[in-house]
């Protein structure tokens, strides 16, 4: 690895992360176990504020570099390629000392990241991978493949083929199924349907579930940007198309991501198939769990999400940001998975888990991800 900024530090920096709690999603407990704090300026690229969860992991990251004394510029891109560019090459200007990066698209970013190395910048992808550059020294992210098969096995144990415990259910099918998936410039919507297929191709091949529309590669069925509004669009498309405008039976969408479950949701809400799963709603996951969709869960509208704790992501990426700036090497628990196209990225993978009606209060109140008002509300 090329040589890091601060190395000489590593005598003096000692740094212990507080595990986090708190108040909603992403928040940080501001507390740490270091003996002595950082120094620095770490910038943090994040991708956009439309989404929740985005929001929050700016804020957990940034929470936790300040609470280990580093100074902290963060950015939001607003899903615009060229903002987030220009606002990376201003944190290069700046001679920050490291760099955190949640790109919008994951192939952009090679010219930014060779003038950080240029600078002896380290920088660390976050939760998404930043492809064809050998400029990319650490990986945070969560086991992205194992959410796709947590996200097809929670369509499973919806439609009754599988039961929560994961064993055999009572229900035969055949039953229709459409697929949704993430943006094809975000590498982690790539897993996620990879380990999502992997799981429902053998229904497939028996017939248990069918994909009437046909469209069941990555290219057909992905969602440009994971905008809610254009998954919505895709789905009435569909019911258009394959499901008589409303009056064919579907049921069960595949959902990679909570925002394009609700646009989907109020697809299928509009066509006429029941505004909950009771009443004759299909049965959609999702994934972040998202306070809005927690709602809706809660509400059994919407029948699962998986949660991403990325409170814990962003403790990771601080406690990565510390050992870099030590001069040493982060801790990698993957060193194989992630290939960018030009090498493969040292990372340190989180587990995931699927949320259902009844496990809300266990894993996402208790845990204080979000409190009981604000699920009962559906705003964070």
């Amino acid at each position: 690895m090329r040589g890091i900024k601060f190395a000489a530090m590593g005598a003096v920096l000692a740094f212990g992360l507080a595990a986090c709690s708190g108040d909603g999603a992403g928040s940080s407990s501001g507390e740490s176990g270091a003996a002595e704090e950082g120094t620095g300026v770490i910038g943090v690229a994040m991708p956009t504020q439309t989404s929740e969860r985005w929001i929050a992991d700016g804020d957990a990251v940034k929470s936790g570099l300040e609470a280990a004394g580093y100074e902290v510029d963060l950015q939001f891109g607003n899903d615009d390629i060229p903002t987030q560019q220009q606002q990376i090459d201003q944190m290069i200007n700046k001679d920050v000392d490291l760099l955190i990066i949640a790109s919008i698209d994951g192939t952009a970013l090679a010219t930014q990241l060779q003038a950080a190395a240029d600078a002896d910048i380290p920088v660390i992808a976050y939760d998404r991978l930043i492809r064809d550059s050998e400029n990319v020294d650490f990986y945070v992210t969560f086991d992205n493949e194992n959410v796709g098969v947590q996200q097809a096995t929670s369509l499973l144990v919806g439609l009754g083929l599988l039961n929560e415990d994961g064993s055999k259910g009572d229900a035969t099918g055949p039953f229709n199924v459409e697929l949704f998936a993430g943006s094809l410039d975000d590498n982690n919507a790539t897993f996620f349907f990879k380990g999502a297929m992997k799981t429902l191709q053998p229904y497939i091949d028996e017939g248990t579930i069918v994909v009437k529309s046909g469209q069941t590669s990555i290219e057909q069925v992905a969602t440009l940007r994971w905008l809610q509004e254009t998954a919505q669009k895709r789905m009435e498309d569909l019911l258009t198309s394959t499901y008589g405008g409303g009056s064919e039976q579907l049921d069960g969408v595949l959902s990679p991501y909570d925002g394009i479950s609700r646009g989907i949701i109020t697809a299928l809400q509009n066509a006429g198939y029941g505004t909950t799963i009771a009443d004759g709603l299909p049965v959609v996951t999702g994934q972040d769990a998202e306070i809005a969709s927690v709602k809706l869960i809660a509400d059994g509208t919407q029948f699962s999400t998986i949660f991403k704790d990325t409170r814990k992501l962003a403790d990771q990426a601080v406690t990565a940001a510390d050992s870099f700036l030590k001069g040493e090497e982060p801790e990698a628990n993957d060193t194989e998975s992630y290939d960018n196209g030009v090498k493969v990225v040292p990372s340190f993978l989180l587990e995931s888990d699927i949320v259902y009606t009844d496990n809300i209060t266990e894993l996402l109140v208790d845990s204080g991800y979000w409190t009981a008002e604000q699920v009962e509300s559906g705003q964070a």
